[in-house]
């Protein structure tokens, strides 16, 4: 079969297409000058490689010849991997959401040869069916449109470029007090799930970052249903068919609202922000379970996303052998040939498993006889009803987890997206530096450190900054300001996990780069695009917090921080300009920004900086530090002046710390507490006092 011209790319979603008999371009000048020179409109289509609905247009359209063939005629196509190129996707999904009021992908745009859309659509099936033009109608009206209608299709990239000059600007822009957290919390609180966990109904994300925002409001509120919001949907999807019950790991959101049938692709910045949240839900609470799923995530991570060179991959994807979800499902005889009897009884009953299979074919509304392993009762009540011991039921629930695992290995198993990109590399890291030193595990900081490491050796270059991707040897693409943020982000957690000041340095000097590079001189705020990057139809800067936290939200964050670890009051006022520059979307919907909020309940809220002055080998040091690790005090920095290299770095980098020192030959504690500083201390009982915290 031959190959089109994508078969020279590096991303595995533009390979994925390498063999379709459309003439497929990358996006780049090429291709303009292609449409340009034949008079043909783009059709440009937008996905990734785990997407199933890509994999279905894909093999519906694009791999038949038909289709192909009246596609290369009417237009110059070009495919882009929205994970790669997320700024293009973000300028064409605002297209798409104005001119159809949805979004998703695959995304469909058709445009001119100079990049102005004047149509959009997500999946188009090959036939038109439900209303839904299929590609064999869609594509001779568009190209007689194209021929004979031109005033038209400028009508409409008239409004389209109207509507997206409105949506670029920030409007309103006011100082947020913390009655902004207060409403969003009632926003999610209305739309909390009491039997399932979550918010809303069907289809339910994970969305953890409001979880986060939800414990920092219970931390200042002590409103107890705060609390018992986020443990019950930590709760409940754990339990469901979005945990992976076998090798671990979360599926991507459910496709019901109980949790049971998952979307089954795994992205690798699910894992990590749902490992933020388990983690400080341990750290509040010290319940085992919480810091179980956490190890469980890691295990994951390491088995099958971590690269030989130390960092993670993307993603795996929801398909195997055409069929999604294949590798992930059970039928209760084949779970019966792989356990002994008693090892079937317990697993079978604990996990709802059974010959008709536990959910419906969504087409036929009928059962499918495949099962996906989720828990409804707790051990204690499946071992009453079994008239077995707790213990047994729990070791035996393991023993045969680990034989059901190694049979699932021997699968076909769903393709794996090995890029390796920045931002969600960043995420990942911060993720197991925060929980290396709240679940007290060495293992996660010894990943956050290879990966960090490669980042900063692979990804960064000091003539030509920091890079989005890198796949097969090569990087590629630079970075937006989400690979920056992340970053940061990333440089911070993994500061505080082991006090290297070099960490703290990189993430000083990266957030100067990013300010100088994104910055929004006019109206304040971070521009998605640098001022190096290609010019799209609009420069976009947003706030909204999706699948993942928004650049500004975690760039705000971090100058907050930032701000307090070096004394810097011009990155406090960069952060209180990022998010006054934003504040006219809040009163909308507050619920939509949840990691600015946090951002916003660390500036305004109770804070503290915490400066201990001793030597880290020695126990006294190694006690203070302990104890405030073990409580939940989330708008805090902390610094450490051990070795005399930490004392000069910390000195140099945050001068207002040259005066902290151990007293009396003791690890001596600093605190400063909203601006205001403390007599030092060297007992911990103080220090946790000081804290907010009383030690009984």
């Amino acid at each position: 079969m031959t190959r089109n011209r994508l078969a020279k790319e590096k991303s595995p979603y533009l390979l994925q297409h390498a063999k379709n008999p459309v003439d497929w371009y990358s996006w780049g000048d090429k291709a303009f000058e292609a449409a340009t020179r034949e008079n043909k409109p783009i059709f440009l289509s937008i996905g990734y490689s785990t997407c199933h609905w890509c994999h279905v247009m894909a093999h519906e359209s694009f791999e038949d010849v038909e289709v192909a063939r009246l596609m290369n005629e009417a237009f110059i196509n070009i495919k882009v991997d929205r994970e790669e190129r997320p700024d293009i996707d973000g300028v064409y999904m605002e297209v798409a959401q104005m001119i159809t009021g949805r979004g998703g992908w695959p995304l469909t745009i058709i445009m001119t040869p100079d990049k102005k859309p004047f149509y959009a659509a997500t999946y188009i099936p090959k036939e038109s069916r439900y209303g839904m033009l299929g590609m064999k109608e869609l594509i001779p009206r568009i190209r007689k449109i194209w021929e004979t209608d031109k005033a038209n299709i400028n009508d409409v990239i008239n409004r389209i470029e109207s509507g997206l000059a409105e949506s670029s600007g920030t409007g309103i822009m006011d100082d947020l007090t913390l009655s902004a957290i207060d409403d969003a919390f009632s926003q999610l609180s209305k739309r909390f799930d009491e039997e399932r966990g979550g918010f809303g109904s069907a289809p339910k994300f994970p969305s953890p970052h409001n979880l986060l925002l939800i414990l920092r409001y219970w931390k200042r509120t002590g409103d107890e249903q705060a609390l018992h919001i986020v443990e019950k949907t930590l709760q409940e999807m754990r339990k469901g068919g979005l945990y992976d019950h076998i090798g671990y790991g979360f599926h991507r959101y459910s496709t019901d609202a109980k949790w049971l049938l998952p979307h089954f692709e795994k992205m690798i910045y699910d894992q990590a922000s749902l490992m933020m949240a388990y983690t400080e839900a341990y750290q509040i609470t010290k319940k085992e379970g919480y810091a179980d799923v956490v190890r469980e995530i890691f295990e994951y991570i390491r088995r099958n996303m971590t690269s030989a060179e130390g960092a993670f991959y993307s993603a795996e994807d929801a398909d195997s052998e055409g069929e999604e979800g294949k590798f992930y499902t059970w039928t209760q005889s084949e779970i019966e040939d792989v356990l002994d009897d008693d090892e079937a009884t317990i697993f079978l009953r604990s996990f709802n498993i059974n010959m008709e299979g536990n959910f419906e074919d969504e087409a036929t509304r009928k059962r499918t006889g495949l099962n996906i392993p989720h828990l409804t009762d707790s051990i204690e009540v499946i071992a009453e009803e079994l008239s077995v011991e707790s213990e047994t039921v729990v070791t035996t629930l393991e023993e045969a987890r680990a034989k059901l695992f190694i049979h699932r290995e021997k699968r076909v198993k769903p393709s794996k997206d090995d890029k390796i990109l920045t931002d969600w590399n960043g995420f990942m890291i911060a993720a197991l530096s925060k929980a290396s030193v709240i679940i007290n595990d060495s293992r996660f900081i010894v990943a956050a450190e290879g990966a960090l490491k490669f980042i900063l050796e692979t990804m960064y270059n000091e003539n030509q900054g920091l890079f989005h991707r890198y796949k097969d040897g090569e990087v590629a693409i630079g970075a937006f300001l989400d690979d920056y943020a992340y970053l940061v982000w990333a440089l911070l957690e993994s500061y505080e996990a082991t006090f290297k000041p070099d960490y703290l340095e990189k993430a000083k000097d990266l957030t100067f780069e990013m300010i100088e590079n994104f910055w929004d001189d006019k109206e304040g705020g971070l521009f998605f695009t640098s001022n190096n990057s290609e010019e799209l139809l609009v420069r976009k800067k947003d706030a909204y917090d999706g699948a993942m936290p928004s650049g500004n939200s975690v760039a705000s964050l971090n100058l907050v921080r930032l701000a307090r670890f070096l004394g810097n009051s011009d990155l406090e006022e960069k952060a209180a300009t990022t998010i006054r520059a934003f504040s006219g979307f809040f009163a909308r919907a507050p619920s939509g920004f949840s990691m600015m909020l946090t951002a916003l309940e660390f500036a305004q809220g109770q804070s503290y900086e915490i400066v201990i002055a001793g030597d880290p080998e020695k126990s006294d040091t190694q006690k203070l530090l302990s104890s405030i690790r073990a409580q939940y005090i989330p708008n805090k920095v902390i610094m450490l002046k051990g070795t005399e290299h930490q004392s000069k770095a910390i000195t140099r980098l945050a001068p207002f710390t040259r005066f902290h020192d151990a007293v009396g030959g003791k690890a001596t504690a600093h605190v400063c507490i909203d601006y205001n500083c403390k007599l030092p201390t060297n007992d911990t009982k103080q220090l946790l006092k000081m804290l907010g915290i009383e030690i009984v």
